[in-house]
């Protein structure tokens, strides 16, 4: 079973609209509501590839209520800590005339000490039927950056893989409890080391430098370009056919859905990352975020090259 963690869920709201006018009514011409969040955006593609998947974290109210039921045509099961409050939005309008995307994230409600401690408690049974855990994303009002070193260690005491994708301080704190794995882009990878990172052979040498310091697996994203991970069984470079991509949020989540199942699955870190390429490349052929149809990845697949560079 894979087990995701989104501490900061939400509902997107996408909205159409068609020449904006600030200060007047404007009419939406389409609007599409989907369960957000990076973790969720992780578990979806994991179904969909057909893992067992159970989703943890924080959700609350009718929107909270709307984020599992909206789980459960995915086959996913929900396994969340409930508050009171409501879950918050995130409101994304995207202007046909102007092609400007503007968005607009609620803060959502506060996690208190006794919230976070009940979710702990809950966590703490789930992992024991984990295979691998996968958390992602930010944390919500009340939590700070201790939140996911606490997170990490409780699975790694179980003795379980843990896969760590965030960003900033959370992302810098997290990686000093050794996460199992992360997948920087090039510009956390800079924030975490120093290193300007300009040529392949610099990024190769600052995803060392992390690896060296206790992450087993560092997988860095170089986008259209594909990517570069360094782990025990060698330093490996990932190219990934050029494609008429359609969205490429999300793209990330679903490269980490890939890893993990090729975690779970006991896969090669060679084979793990070609099989998170092609599922990564499948969902930017889609408009739904954190969506790929297999048969997109099963035809990209083959055509996704590997090299091992040490």
């Amino acid at each position: 079973m894979i087990l995701t963690v989104t501490l900061n869920a939400a509902v997107d709201k996408r909205y159409v609209v068609e020449g904006a006018k600030t200060g007047e009514v404007n009419r939406v011409k389409e609007c599409a509501y989907t369960p957000g969040g990076k973790g969720l955006n992780v578990s979806k593609p994991a179904a969909i590839a057909g893992a067992r998947v159970v989703a943890t974290g924080f959700v609350g109210g009718h929107a909270g209520a709307y984020i599992e039921d909206s789980l459960k045509p995915f086959g996913i099961e929900s396994a969340f800590y409930h508050m009171k409050e409501e879950s918050r939005s995130c409101i994304n309008i995207w202007d046909t005339v102007t092609k400007v995307q503007t968005e607009f994230l609620e803060p959502g409600f506060t996690v208190e000490k006794e919230d976070f401690e009940g979710f702990v408690r809950k966590f703490e049974g789930l992992i024991k039927e984990a295979s691998v855990v996968s958390m992602s994303g930010s944390v919500p009002k009340g939590l700070d950056e201790t939140a996911y070193p606490e997170l990490v260690r409780l699975v790694k005491d179980a003795g379980k893989k843990v896969i760590l994708d965030t960003s900033g301080r959370l992302l810098a704190e997290g990686i000093k409890a050794c996460p199992y794995m992360i997948k920087p882009n090039i510009d956390e990878i800079r924030m975490l080391t120093g290193k300007q990172c300009d040529r392949e052979e610099d990024i190769i040498r600052a995803a060392q430098e992390i690896h060296e310091a206790g992450v087993a697996l560092v997988a860095v994203s170089l986008g259209a370009d594909g990517s570069v991970a360094v782990s025990d069984e060698g330093i490996y470079r990932a190219y990934v056919p050029k494609i008429s991509a359609v969205n490429t949020v999300g793209c990330g989540d679903t490269m980490i859905a890939g890893f993990a199942l090729g975690i779970s699955e006991g896969l090669s870190v060679e084979n793990t990352i070609k099989k998170a390429s092609a599922m990564s490349a499948a969902a930017a052929l889609r408009e739904e975020t954190g969506f790929f149809v297999r048969e997109d990845m099963e035809r990209i697949l083959p055509q996704i090259e590997i090299k091992k560079l040490g």
